[in-house]
């Protein structure tokens, strides 16, 4: 991929890679054991698949963290955490898109417009989430920046 030709910053504390030299972060080590561990296997159910359709974007990182799941390229572009009855989640689009399917769109720059959603059921995994993660996926890889 042409964008990982300009060098990935990494922290020394934590050892995450970043698109952006001393990028904020928790720097701290979780494992995915720990978000797993004592979920329904409804929750554990619905993260597999969203990992599946994740991963039918391109090669992405998987990055827990402190309360969250991170799906990285150059930068992070979704995440979702762990509730009792499914799981919540976002994909960051350099658009702000108004639709049911969001819950809440938090604007955080011009070109990143944070886009929260529910997954409840499997019916939740359709072609217009796969639509969002692949146009985030875009913003992961920081294509959206290119002319």
């Amino acid at each position: 991929m042409a964008e990982t030709q300009s060098k990935m910053w990494r922290c020394s504390g934590c050892g995450r890679q970043f698109a952006n030299r001393n990028q904020s972060h928790s720097c701290a080590r979780h494992t995915l054991r720990e978000h797993l561990r004592g979920r329904t296997p409804h929750a554990l159910a619905l993260y597999r698949a969203f990992v599946q359709m994740v991963r039918r974007c391109g090669p992405v990182l998987v990055l827990p963290e402190k309360t969250r799941i991170a799906f990285q390229v150059r930068m992070s572009f979704a995440a979702i955490r762990f509730r009792r009855d499914g799981l919540d989640g976002h994909v960051v689009l350099a658009r702000r898109l108004d639709s049911p399917r969001f819950t809440r769109i938090d604007t955080i720059s011009p070109r990143n417009h944070v886009h929260h959603f529910q997954l409840r059921s499997a019916d939740d995994l359709d072609s217009e989430l796969f639509a969002r993660l692949r146009e985030a996926y875009r913003v992961g890889r920081q294509l959206h920046l290119k002319r």
